[in-house]
This record gives structure tokens, C-alpha cells and sequence, in this order.
């Protein structure tokens, strides 16, 4: 395994095409629900390391006001513009503090301004929340990120790791917080480990680390992550997202091989279309994560629509087509306000960029804790409750 640096002034096109590549798994997944996706590609930990890489970049050459607020700004625009349209649907839907399952609290709403806790919805309009869990957790990695990188400046690979002891105390002591905050401790000790290993792949300690250590390293934490998985089945399978243990330690094994691997992506420059798709999902990655589910619905009721059987190839080469369609939509209606939020000129298809952009938007994925139903037929694989609890949302599934 080789490491390489991408030349100044250019961006480096595996990193790119890594996040593109975890994009369209996370849209996939939640189409069709397939579980091997979730340890074929562990997109969700890979996102979390590229945005730690990236985050740790900023860290280093700016002050950590700085840092921290080009990623608010670069994140919230965006979900305030979907919150928009999103909250005064659910309204006009009915909901009302008499919903069975999501009543409506008004003061909550304040987190479709300010995600530290998940943005709230109603029963019926869960394709347009359910996935907002992504942009708490990254905001809250954003918060605590200068005094991760302090941490981890003066401990090195200790914080890497004492994420994975912390997993291992609250799922053999079962403890728990109030339902409000127990989901965001859960999700922060899960990803912690991918967010800070994205710290040492900015600095070099990844690169550096010897070949006789990182290997055994890496197949210590995936056999573990693995062995896990397939002795802890859940009823739809081997779904790593199901079992957190397993999740975080085979994310992790993922995370360290994605990062030290660094091929010069060359190729890219003789499939012009592919390296513009790649470039597109990248300046526009917080449009599709936001708008993608609730497409994903609309998708599926214009193919119920017309009776096209479920799980059937037919169905899922025009939802392929139909959500691509969608999302496509979404980006030319949507995309500019990345453009405000940047402070690059509005432009409905986003322009190249000359150079590396040192600041990361959230770039998702992210999975229901249920699955969407239409007339009774779910969209994709159903969600259990992962292991760690019962009684609030299950940690999302990627």
C-alpha cells in the first residue's frame, strides 16, 4: 500500500470519487434496502473519516472559530431551505401534537434551525426528517472537533481508539441517557473512531504508521467487526447497521485501508463523464443527502402507480432511473444555495473548482429507523432496533 498527496492546487479525485462512490451506495441502500451493501462499502464511516480529514485540514492552518463555523455555514442554508418546504407540508398534512408517534412540540422546531438535536416531523412525513439524524451528529463532530484535535495532537492514536472502549462500556453496562440524548451519545462513540482516524490521514500519522502494524491492525478490527455481525444476526439478516459493535469496528477497519490507499485515479481523465458526474455529487453532496429520501417516495408511488411489481428487475432499473431523474431535479431547483453558502456565485450546475476545497459539507448517508410504507408495502429493508436500547430512534442504518 502507497500513499500519495494530491498536488497543490489541483483536488485529490480519490478522495472525490470515495465520497461520490459512498453518495450513491447511501441512495441505493435506502431504494432497495439490501444489507450486504452496509459491509461492502460502510459509506456512513467513510463520510465521517473524509469530513475529520478534512476538518483536521482547516485545524491546522486557521483559528478554531474559523474552522468551525465555514462547516455551519456551509451545512445550514441548505437544511433551512429544505426545512422550509419540509415543516409547512407536515402542517398542511395535519400534523398536530395529537400525532400517535411524532406529536408535534412546538418549540422543537428550533432544530430545523439549529440541528443539536434531530430535527422533528410527523408520522406521515418521515421520508423528510428520518435521515436528519446525519447533520446533528456532524454538527456536534464539527463543535467538539478543536478539542479532538488537541486530544488527539497530544495522545495520537489513544483517541482513535478509546472510542472503541467506550462502545464496548455502554454496550456491556446497558447504560443509557433520556431518550432526547441517548441516540446523539450513541451516534458520537460509534463514528468517533472514523472521525479522528480522518485526523491522522490529514497529518500523515496514517501514512507513516509501519506496514508490520497496520495491517495486523486492520485485521484484528474487521475479523472482530465481522465475527460480531455474523454471530449477532438480526431478523432481516446480516445487516451491519443493525449491530453497532460490529458497525463501528469494520467501519474503522474500512476507514484505515480507504485512507492509506491512495490510487492517482488517472483513469478518470479518459471517461470525461464519469469525473463530471464525480465533480457534481461532490459540490452538491448536501442537496442529494437532503432531498434523496423523500424522492426515494416519490419514486416508488409513481411506480406503484403503474403497477410495476416490487423487488422485480423492472422495478429496480426505472426506480434507478426515476430517483436519478428526481435527484438530478433537486440539484438544479436547490443545489445554488451550496453556492450562497460558499460564498461562490448561485449557479444552477455548479462550477469547477480550481483548487482543493479545504471545507467538507456533510455528505451522507444515512438510513431510516423504519421503513417507508405506501399503501402497506415497505420501500426497502425494514430497520430494527439496534442493540444498544430501546425506547428512542434506533441508530441509523448506511
Amino acid at each position: 500500500m502507497t500513499a500519495t498527496t494530491a498536488p497543490a492546487g489541483s483536488r485529490n479525485r480519490y478522495i472525490d470519487t470515495l465520497r461520490a462512490v459512498a453518495i450513491v451506495r447511501v441512495i441505493v441502500y435506502h431504494a432497495f434496502g439490501w444489507a450486504w451493501l452496509s459491509f461492502v462499502l460502510p459509506a456512513m464511516g467513510v463520510m465521517f473519516a473524509i469530513a475529520g480529514s478534512l476538518m483536521a485540514a482547516s485545524l491546522a492552518k486557521a483559528a478554531a472559530r474559523q474552522a468551525v463555523w465555514s462547516r455551519i455555514r456551509r451545512l445550514l442554508p441548505a437544511l433551512w431551505v429544505f426545512g422550509a418546504i419540509a415543516v409547512p407540508v407536515m402542517l398542511w398534512h395535519g400534523w398536530k401534537v395529537t400525532d400517535p408517534d411524532h406529536p408535534l412540540h412546538k418549540l422543537q422546531l428550533i432544530f430545523w434551525v439549529f440541528p443539536l438535536e434531530d430535527p422533528p416531523g410527523s408520522s406521515w412525513g418521515e421520508p423528510f426528517w428520518e435521515v436528519l439524524w446525519y447533520l446533528r451528529a456532524y454538527l456536534l463532530f464539527v463543535l467538539v472537533s478543536p478539542l479532538l484535535w488537541l486530544l488527539y495532537k497530544r495522545l495520537s492514536w489513544a483517541v482513535v481508539l478509546a472510542p472503541l472502549a467506550a462502545l464496548g462500556v455502554l454496550v456491556h453496562t446497558g447504560f443509557r441517557l433520556p431518550d432526547q440524548i441517548d441516540g446523539v451519545m450513541w451516534d458520537f462513540v460509534t463514528y468517533a473512531a472514523c472521525w479522528i482516524a480522518g485526523f491522522a490521514h490529514r497529518d500523515g500519522r496514517l501514512a507513516r504508521l509501519p506496514l508490520t502494524v497496520l495491517v495486523p491492525a486492520i485485521a484484528a478490527l474487521g475479523a472482530y467487526g465481522g465475527y460480531y455481525l455474523f454471530t449477532h444476526p438480526t431478523e432481516y439478516g446480516y445487516d451491519l447497521n443493525s449491530v453497532p459493535i460490529a458497525r463501528t469496528f469494520w467501519s474503522l477497519a474500512f476507514v484505515l485501508i480507504a485512507l492509506r490507499v491512495k490510487p492517482s485515479m488517472a483513469f478518470l481523465d479518459k471517461v470525461p463523464a464519469l469525473a463530471e458526474g464525480i465533480r457534481v455529487v461532490n459540490a452538491r453532496a448536501i442537496t442529494i443527502y437532503l432531498w434523496h429520501y423523500p424522492l426515494i417516495t416519490v419514486a416508488a408511488m409513481v411506480l406503484e402507480h403503474f403497477g410495476v411489481p416490487w423487488a422485480t428487475p423492472s422495478y429496480i432499473g426505472w426506480m434507478l432511473v426515476i430517483e436519478t431523474a428526481l435527484v438530478l431535479a433537486a440539484v438544479l431547483v436547490f443545489g445554488w444555495v451550496e453556492d450562497v453558502s460558499a460564498h461562490r456565485k448561485a449557479s444552477l450546475w455548479p462550477r469547477a473548482a480550481r483548487v482543493l476545497a479545504p471545507v467538507v459539507g456533510p455528505v451522507m448517508a444515512a438510513m431510516p429507523s423504519g421503513p417507508i410504507m405506501i399503501n402497506g408495502t415497505p420501500i426497502g429493508t425494514p430497520i430494527t432496533p439496534s442493540a444498544h436500547g430501546q425506547g428512542h430512534r434506533a441508530t441509523p442504518k448506511t
